[in-house]
C-alpha cells in the first residue's frame, strides 16, 4: 500500500439536538458559508473606511452593507442550486422537480452562484446608482474567504475528493472513496483535491487580491480585481480538475452535451468547461482596460 493519511476524524455536524420535536443542526459546510461572508463583509468594511483606495472616494455607505448582503445571500443559494440542478443532474430533477427547493440535502454549484451573485450585485448597483466596477472589484476580494472555507468543508465532509494518487500525502476517504482502486484488500489514496482548491482559489487568489486592493492602488483601476478574480479561479479550478475524481456532481461534456471536446486526450469536466467563459471573460476585460 503507498503511502497515505489517514482521513482525520472530524464530524461534519459541530453539534445537532432536539428541540420540541425540531431537530436542530449546525454543521461545518454551514458554518464555513456564515463565516466567510462576515469576514468579506469586514473586507468591505474596511475598504470603506480608506477614501484613499477609491478613484473618487468610496462608492456606498457602511450602512448599506446589509442590503447589500442580502442580495449576495440570494444569489449565492439561488443561483448556486439553480446552477447545480441545471448543470450536474437535469434529468434527476425533472422527474422529481420539488427536490430543487430541498437544499437542505446538499447540493449547490460554484458557478451557478456566482452568475447568482454577479445577477443580485448588478441589481443592488441600479437600485443603489452605485459604479458598478467598484462595487464589483471589492466584493471579488471579499468573496475568497468564503471560498477558502467552503472548500476546506468539503473536505471535513469526506465530498468531492480526487482522484487515486500515490503520493505521500494522498488521503485515504472514508465511505465510497475508500473503494478499493488498486487491489481487494487496500483502500483507496486519493488526491485531497478539496484542500488543492482551498489553497488556491482561496487562500493564493484572496492574498493577491488583498495585496493589490490595499497596497497597490487596485480598487482605483475599475474592472482590474475582477478581471483578476475571473482568470485567477477559472484557472485554479480549470487545473484541479485534471485530479478531482469524477463523482455523482461529475459531468463530462460527452455525456450530456452530445459533444466531444478534448485537450491531449483528456475529456474535458462539467468544471473546466464553466470555467472557460470565466478565464475568457477576465483576460478580455484586462485587455480592454490596458487599452484605454
Amino acid at each position: 500500500m503507498y503511502a497515505a493519511i489517514p482521513f482525520p476524524d472530524i464530524s461534519p455536524e459541530i453539534f445537532s439536538f432536539t428541540l420540541f420535536g425540531f431537530a436542530i443542526v449546525l454543521r461545518w459546510y454551514a458554518m464555513a458559508y456564515i463565516v466567510g461572508i462576515a469576514i468579506g463583509w469586514q473586507i468591505i468594511k474596511a475598504a470603506l473606511k480608506r477614501p484613499h483606495l477609491w478613484r473618487n472616494g468610496p462608492p456606498m455607505q457602511i450602512s448599506q452593507l446589509e442590503d447589500l448582503l442580502t442580495y449576495v445571500v440570494i444569489g449565492v443559494i439561488g443561483g448556486g442550486r439553480l446552477g447545480y440542478v441545471f448543470f450536474y443532474k437535469p434529468a434527476e430533477f425533472m422527474a422529481d422537480p420539488i427536490s430543487i427547493i430541498r437544499i437542505w440535502e446538499g447540493g449547490l454549484s460554484f458557478h451557478g452562484g456566482f452568475v447568482g451573485v454577479v445577477l443580485g450585485v448588478y441589481l443592488f448597483s441600479r437600485r443603489h446608482k452605485i459604479p458598478l466596477p467598484d462595487l464589483a472589484d471589492i466584493i471579488a476580494v471579499a468573496a475568497t474567504p468564503a471560498i477558502l472555507l467552503v472548500r476546506i468543508a468539503n473536505f471535513v465532509n469526506a465530498e468531492l475528493w480526487g482522484r487515486p494518487t500515490d503520493l505521500p500525502w494522498g488521503v485515504i476517504f472514508p465511505g465510497a472513496a475508500a473503494q478499493s482502486c488498486a487491489t481487494a484488500t487496500e483502500p483507496c489514496v486519493r488526491h485531497p483535491s478539496q484542500l488543492y482548491e482551498a489553497g488556491l482559489e482561496g487562500l493564493l487568489l484572496g492574498t493577491l487580491l488583498l495585496f493589490l486592493a490595499f497596497r497597490f492602488g487596485a480598487l482605483k483601476k475599475p474592472w482590474l480585481l475582477s478581471a483578476i478574480f475571473f482568470v485567477g479561479y477559472g484557472m485554479a479550478r480549470f487545473i484541479v480538475e485534471f485530479v478531482r475524481q469524477p463523482d455523482a456532481q461529475f459531468v463530462t461534456v460527452g455525456n450530456e452535451l452530445g459533444l466531444r471536446l478534448h485537450i491531449d486526450g483528456y475529456g474535458l469536466t462539467m468544471g473546466q468547461l464553466l470555467s472557460l467563459p470565466m478565464i475568457l471573460v477576465g483576460l478580455t476585460v484586462i485587455l480592454m482596460a490596458r487599452r484605454r
